[in-house]
Parts: C-alpha cells; sequence; structure tokens
C-alpha cells in the first residue's frame, strides 16, 4: 500500500513553499518559494523588490493578490513553479529529505480551500488537482 504525505507541517514542513530556504532567482535572493513565486506573478520591478523583502511568506503572499499579473500568468506559473522548487531542492540537505519521501504520494492537503495547488479533505476523500504535490513528486523522480 502507497504512503502519503498529506500535510506539509512539522516533520515534512520542509515540503511547503513557506519554509525557509534562501535560494538565488532572476539574479536575487528569496527566503522561500512563496516570495519568489509572488514576486514572479509581475514584470513590475518595484512590486518584485517588496514581494521579496516582505517580512514572511504569508506577507509575500497576500503582497501577490494585489500584483499588476504579467499577461502570460496562466500559461507560465506551473512552469515557474516547478523551476522554483528545482532550485529549492538543489540544496543538498533539502535534496536528501526529499528524497526520504520514498515513493509516498504528496498531497499539499489544506484547510483553506486551494483546490489547484493542494487539496482539501471532504468526506475522506483529497479533492482538488494538487499541483504542488504533483510538481513535488516531479522533482523526486528527477533527482533520482
Amino acid at each position: 500500500m502507497m504512503t502519503v504525505i498529506n500535510s506539509f507541517q512539522g516533520e515534512y514542513f520542509f515540503l511547503s513553499n513557506f519554509f525557509y530556504s534562501p535560494f538565488e532567482f532572476d539574479g536575487e535572493i528569496y527566503a522561500t518559494v512563496e516570495h519568489a513565486f509572488q514576486a514572479a506573478k509581475t514584470f513590475d520591478t518595484e512590486q518584485r523588490q517588496s514581494i521579496r523583502q516582505a517580512a514572511s511568506p504569508a506577507q509575500a503572499k497576500k503582497m501577490g493578490r494585489a500584483v499588476q499579473l504579467r499577461p502570460d500568468w496562466e500559461q507560465v506559473k506551473f512552469d515557474i513553479m516547478l523551476a522554483l522548487l528545482r532550485l529549492k531542492f538543489s540544496q543538498a540537505d533539502l535534496r536528501q529529505k526529499l528524497l526520504d519521501t520514498g515513493d509516498s504520494e504528496l498531497i499539499e492537503g489544506n484547510t483553506w480551500g486551494d483546490k489547484v495547488w493542494g487539496c482539501v479533505s471532504y468526506k475522506g476523500q483529497w479533492i482538488g488537482r494538487n499541483h504542488l504535490g504533483k510538481l513535488l513528486m516531479q522533482v523526486r523522480a528527477d533527482i533520482r
């Protein structure tokens, strides 16, 4: 039976985009994948800089909701997330932790209703597209 990791908290918090793991993206250092992803939503350099410097990933996420979206965002957002996850998990310690999840199915189970990047539990079933979990499993497969 396949094991499932359906909470990116506690021992699996490193799978979360809110996990502090500084890396370089577009010539700048970002504290988390969330900071970089939200900044990537816009071509406005001032908005990107503000998001990059946000005090927390939650603040970066909130700021990302107010940016002037780049015109191709809907076409590129999944590719950008994949690129950011590859950067994050190029760090040796995080790469090993991701590999240590083995063949577990990774589901970004959440309570905030995100059914695009994650899933919500409904009557014992996971409902959602789980793009974050799928991209994490893709990065894990690529590393192997």
